[in-house]
């Protein structure tokens, strides 16, 4: 399995936002935007599902952007994922086992099936705030850039 831009930079922008969203004040799209190096058209795509979604909110009028529509501790890294990416499937037989005719006899469905359980499970140990809370480690909380 492999997270595409859309899982990684939608990850980075709720760190942004759970860090930079705090006491409740509205953030900027753009601003988050140009703190990640982030196209801003490609992010508004990405927070349009997040908040199709109901992981974030939105605030409008002059003091308007986005929020976390939910504690960071709330926020499993499957939600996120699973919102962005869609299903955690390594294969596609796992999450759809008619995909193929072989699927009730193939061996091989049985690794797959176990490393996809072992990915979704590792994937929902972790809260957004986990993970904003390590990057303040490694970082600092001043003006964060993240790597991920």
């Amino acid at each position: 399995m492999k997270i595409s831009t859309k899982g990684r930079y939608g990850l980075r922008a709720l760190i942004d936002l759970s860090t930079h969203g705090n006491k409740g004040a509205p953030v900027l799209l753009s601003d988050i935007a140009r703190r990640q190096g982030i196209s801003e058209k490609y992010l508004e795509q990405i927070a349009g599902r997040l908040h199709k979604s109901g992981l974030v909110k939105t605030v409008r009028g002059r003091r308007g952007g986005y929020l976390l529509n939910k504690p960071a501790d709330e926020i499993k890294l499957s939600e996120i994922i699973e919102i962005l990416e869609g299903p955690i499937n390594v294969v596609d037989c796992v999450g759809k086992p008619g995909f193929c005719e072989k699927s009730a006899i193939c061996s091989a469905r049985d690794v797959w099936t176990v490393l996809n359980n072992r990915i979704a499970e590792t994937l929902s140990q972790y809260t957004l705030q986990d993970i904003v809370n390590a990057q303040s480690h490694k970082i600092g909380t001043e003006n964060p850039m993240y790597y991920i």
